[in-house]
């Protein structure tokens, strides 16, 4: 399915935006990332993919690849941290922000404890930086959540706690758990009376597109290499974070926002038909496990409102086909190691070029310059190998060669 939306405008950044999610910010909070021992010192891959862009009869296609962002797996080694540390800042304000990660200020920190709930990516960053800060953290699991992702959670010290029931269910119970132990909420949805800390993270996730503006020299105000830019659904904090960047970077010259869903967890599409944060309308249980919310985040709908161009909802074996694609690679595309919710922008991209009315209604045409984002690896390698039928492992070996033989990162 695909909707255009009708409130999507092409105007300068607003002011009450730029007061909540600020290019400004998002440099305060890539120079604390730079000094954590989870993160990249090197901003992540672009990679363009010229025989699929041939394929796909577009202009050019490049993939923002997260999945090297982190030993973490994702993009959510951008959020989680950045949030904590703003929110110790909010209880300790004379601490040094660049020592928090570092664990110069465990002792101060031994008793405070954060709890959130996720879908396995948002936990395990949030864990790994707890465990580095020296706080304890609780994290939340529904239902469909694997084992192979609680594990790699609990890894970092994280204590997990189990309930029945889908994302929004875990959300709820990590919301309860706060208020009867007096623990921090440290999530990335937004609820009434709930957005400072959801803020900071959708400000970390800004960091992508920071290095997308610079890794294609990207000038204030002006169009840039992309005319599209498919981005993820879920509660919407990715979208949001990475549109209001380039939204204020490039003004009412912005290219084409395109965010894709599973079509059982469609609740930004709905947002769009309602004219407000609204819920899912089917069963939010999808393979994407990263983006099956039923719930959007009231505050990132506040930037995407207004910004997204068209929403459109995917299906499970389309994200599947995807991951394959991005993994066999070709001879000049170089193999690419996708999650499940990884691949949907591109698994929406073949959807849309695969007929000539939604190319038209989306303005994909062989002119089109079109960015994806791989938001993650292998996170469950399992899964991965049972969905794509090769190990993550033997990818990445093809990929190295790749490298070595066409002399690219």
């Amino acid at each position: 399915m695909l909707i255009a939306n009708p409130r999507a405008a092409r105007k300068p950044y607003p002011a009450d935006l730029r007061a909540l999610l600020s290019i400004e910010k998002a440099r305060q909070s890539r120079q604390w990332l730079s000094h954590w021992r989870e993160i990249a010192p090197a901003a992540t891959p672009l990679r363009d993919l010229p025989d699929l862009a041939e394929t796909l009869q577009v202009a050019r296609l490049s993939v923002k690849d997260e999945s090297a962002r982190s030993p973490l797996g994702s993009f959510k080694a951008l959020g989680a941290p950045v949030a904590l540390v703003r929110q110790i800042l909010r209880r300790h304000p004379d601490i040094d922000p660049q020592g928090v990660l570092a664990g110069r200020y465990a002792a101060r920190l031994k008793d405070y404890t954060v709890v959130s709930a996720t879908d396995g990516n948002h936990g395990r960053g949030l864990a790994a930086a707890a465990r580095d800060a020296g706080c304890r953290c609780v994290i939340v699991l529904h239902a469909h959540v694997g084992k192979e992702r609680e594990d790699a959670i609990a890894a970092y010290g994280a204590q997990i706690v189990r309930i029945a029931g889908n994302y929004d269910a875990s959300v709820e119970e990590a919301a309860r758990l706060s208020a009867a132990h007096g623990w921090q909420v440290v999530s990335d949805t937004s609820y009434e009376g709930y957005e400072d800390i959801p803020r900071d993270v959708m400000q970390g996730y800004s960091v992508i597109a920071a290095e997308i503006v610079e890794q294609t020299a990207a000038q204030p105000g002006a169009a840039g290499a992309y005319t599209h830019i498919m981005l993820q659904g879920g509660v919407g904090g990715m979208a949001a974070g990475l549109i209001s960047y380039l939204w204020e970077h490039q003004g009412a010259n912005r290219p084409r926002f395109i965010v894709v869903e599973p079509a059982q967890a469609d609740c930004l599409m709905q947002s769009a038909i309602q004219g407000r944060a609204a819920r899912a309308t089917g069963s939010v249980d999808s393979v994407m496990a990263g983006l099956a919310c039923g719930e959007t985040s009231p505050l990132a709908w506040r930037f995407l409102e207004t910004s997204v161009d068209h929403f459109t909802t995917i299906e499970d074996e389309e994200a599947i086909d995807a991951m394959r694609v991005l993994a066999r690679g070709s001879e000049r595309d170089i193999p690419i190691v996708a999650g499940e919710s990884g691949v949907a922008g591109l698994a929406a991209l073949q959807r849309l070029r695969g007929d000539a009315a939604l190319s038209a209604q989306t303005g994909l045409d062989a002119q089109a310059r079109v960015l994806i984002v791989n938001t993650e690896g292998a996170t469950a390698p399992g899964v991965f190998r049972q969905l794509v039928g090769t190990p993550a492992d033997e990818i990445l070996q093809r990929q190295r060669q790749f490298s070595r033989k066409n002399h690219v990162r």
